[in-house]
């Protein structure tokens, strides 16, 4: 599915929808507001609605604006604002949840005309939020890695590498846009919402105000509950990641791996140092006049590439790193066998430090003489003194520990008796983070950090099992549907 596609089906439906309302709704006034109506209506239900599937995707996906967000803010005369990002992302589901919410239920007011002066202003609120988002991702494009964003004097050419997050989130993982795309969507969505806002007084109303508010709250309680089936109680009812069930993993790195090989550079974006002069030179003649472009006045600015034939996604980073090195995917991959991954891309903990009492023993070494020419070094204890050191424990949330050693253990316990091999996976967690967990969990199985934005693709679960087998996705469980026991036979 493309965005042109998906906005061909919006307009059709939008379409069949004012037809009908123009014929059977007496008093109509204009057909232009009720189309508009319906377009931007049935586009917010629809992009409410792929998100409302998995809230904990958008969830992650404002995290990621909050942090460069207070990145941005922190180093500047606004700096004040800075501290109000960390406390936004700790309450990121819960802004998700909400978001998604005023986007469905804005979409079905829009459609059904309730309240328009409220809903015209609401939906334009909505969009130049949204066009704040997307401008902030697509402008930072012209930002280099070490300039913040408000040095405008320092700004240089597009660069698409330079943007801080590169996908919107939009549609969430139904329809990746890019940051421009989604911002100049959000530019064009302008001009219904200002015009919705000076002509609200020629919106359609299709129910009378008790029945709108009824509509309305009865809908927000539905979507609601929805919303919460899709991270609370369990997973997504509909899995539009990469790790869904049913996927060749193997294959599908495999074959996103060979894609990427097969990309070639056609042309390099470079910048005079001096001038500021951009220029963009076919890959042939730029490798053959290098010596037209030495690096001390010319800056490489980009390489210019094919598109792969098959999109990378997070398969392609599917990489999981032994304590001694080596890279314990392509075993995993390959495995014929049951393989079971616990999932955990955050640990449930706080640190703190411990003050303890070292023993510091001094040793003297003297010497005996045992032949005429030959010594023997003994030594012995002079004196033992002691100091304190500081070292660092962890206090493990008691509920989180309680779902290992009473679902995950016992599972895994059962699966490995019948042959299976068990992989733990956790998110920012050093060696010894993960040897108190191991320790305070009980756990038989090895621990290993990775990626923590790679395990919240896997599964929207913390923590989650996932079943592989010969590289396929068997099956996911969320932690509060996990099986007591499983049949590897059948």
């Amino acid at each position: 599915m493309t965005l042109q596609v998906l906005i061909l089906y919006i307009a059709i439906i939008a379409i069949v929808l004012t037809a009908l309302i123009g014929f059977l709704k007496k008093g109509h006034k204009n057909w232009g507001m009720t189309f508009l109506q319906n377009f931007t209506g049935v586009l917010f239900i629809i992009s409410g609605l792929v998100k409302a599937v998995d809230p904990m995707g958008t969830a992650f996906k404002m995290e990621q604006y909050f942090t460069e967000f207070q990145y941005t803010f922190a180093d500047t005369a606004m700096s004040f604002i800075a501290p109000i990002f960390p406390f936004l992302s700790s309450i990121s589901l819960v802004f998700s949840v909400g978001m998604i919410l005023f986007e469905i239920v804005l979409g079905l007011m829009l459609i059904i005309g309730y309240k328009s002066k409220l809903t015209s202003w609401a939906f334009l609120l909505l969009v130049v939020f949204f066009t704040i988002l997307t401008g902030f991702t697509y402008m930072t494009g012209y930002v280099p890695g070490d300039v913040n964003f408000f040095q405008f004097g320092d700004w240089g050419p597009y660069t698409a590498t330079n943007m801080r997050v590169t996908d919107c989130g939009c549609f969430g993982d139904f329809i990746k846009l890019e940051p421009k795309t989604s911002f100049f969507k959000d530019i064009v969505l302008l001009v219904p919402a200002i015009y919705f806002v000076f002509r609200h007084k020629d919106m359609h109303q299709l129910f009378t105000p008790k029945m709108g508010m009824s509509i309305v709250s009865a809908t927000t309680v539905f979507l609601l509950f929805f919303c919460l089936s899709g991270f609370y109680w369990g997973l997504p009812m509909v899995d539009f990641r990469p790790f869904s069930v049913g996927t060749d993993l193997y294959e599908k790195k495999t074959l996103e791996e060979e894609a990427a090989a097969s990309v070639t550079v056609v042309a390099w974006k470079i910048q005079n140092r001096e001038s500021g002069e951009i220029q963009e030179i076919p890959n042939a003649d730029f490798l053959k006049n290098l010596a037209n472009y030495p690096k001390d006045k010319w800056e490489v600015l980009e390489q210019i590439k094919t598109e792969p034939a098959i999109p990378a996604t997070k398969v392609s980073e599917f990489s999981i790193m032994s304590h001694d090195g080596f890279d314990l995917a392509e075993d995993i991959l390959t495995d014929e066998g049951d393989v079971f991954l616990i999932v955990a891309y955050k640990l449930k903990g706080e640190p703190y430090d411990e003050s303890i009492m070292v023993s510091d023993t001094v040793w003297v070494v003297d010497s005996l003489n045992v032949g005429t020419d030959s010594l023997m070094l003994v030594k012995s204890i002079d004196k033992i003194d002691s100091h304190k050191e500081i070292i660092e424990r962890y206090k493990w949330d008691e509920d989180y520990i309680k779902w290992y050693t009473d679902k995950v253990n016992p599972l895994m316990d059962n699966v490995m008796q019948q042959g299976a091999t068990v992989y733990a996976l956790a998110g920012g967690a050093g060696e010894e983070k993960l040897a108190s967990f191991k320790e305070a969990t009980d756990s038989r199985v090895e621990w290993y950090e990775v990626d923590d934005i790679l395990l919240k693709t896997i599964i929207r679960s913390n923590p989650g099992v996932v079943h592989l087998k010969g590289g396929k996705v068997m099956n996911k469980w969320h932690i509060k549907h996990l099986p007591k026991t499983l049949d590897l036979e059948k």
